[in-house]
């Protein structure tokens, strides 16, 4: 199974999602797109094998993934102060790819329906979810 993380700003979130993956499950090829090089280098710290850094890599990655896992701006053009790019929002909203998108209420954008949840409670949702997906592919 093809997982891509999506993150920007320093990384912090791909970085755990990353590292969570990682320790529980195996055969997953994890694609790590930063949309700054802050970000990628976080994510390649914490264990991912493949990372790539802007608009480009973004819209290739989700043509070639099964999972995309990352904040909920990564489907908002202009948002995470104007990391993700109109062209970015497209790309992760048309994939064909499952979107686990873990609600992040900053940046301008809030959503509504959703407590404050630290950011282990919003891995463990998105580690959760993603093993779901796993056993429906088994």
């Amino acid at each position: 199974m093809k997982v891509t993380v999506i993150d920007g700003h320093g990384g912090l979130m791909g970085a755990q999602l990353i590292k969570e993956i990682l320790s529980r499950f195996q055969n997953i090829h994890i694609t790590a797109v930063g949309t700054n090089s802050a970000a990628t280098a976080a994510m390649l710290k914490a264990g991912a094998k493949e990372a790539a850094t802007g608009e480009n890599p973004v819209v290739v990655a989700c043509r070639k993934t099964d999972v995309i896992i990352g904040p909920v701006g990564i489907v908002i053009a202009d948002s995470m102060l104007g990391e993700v790019t109109p062209k970015m929002a497209v790309a992760v909203g048309q994939a064909d790819a499952v979107r686990i998108l873990l609600p992040m209420n900053r940046c301008e954008n809030l959503v509504a329906g959703i407590k404050v949840f630290n950011m282990s409670s919003l891995i463990e949702d998105a580690m959760s979810k993603l093993q779901e997906i796993i056993r429906e592919q088994i």
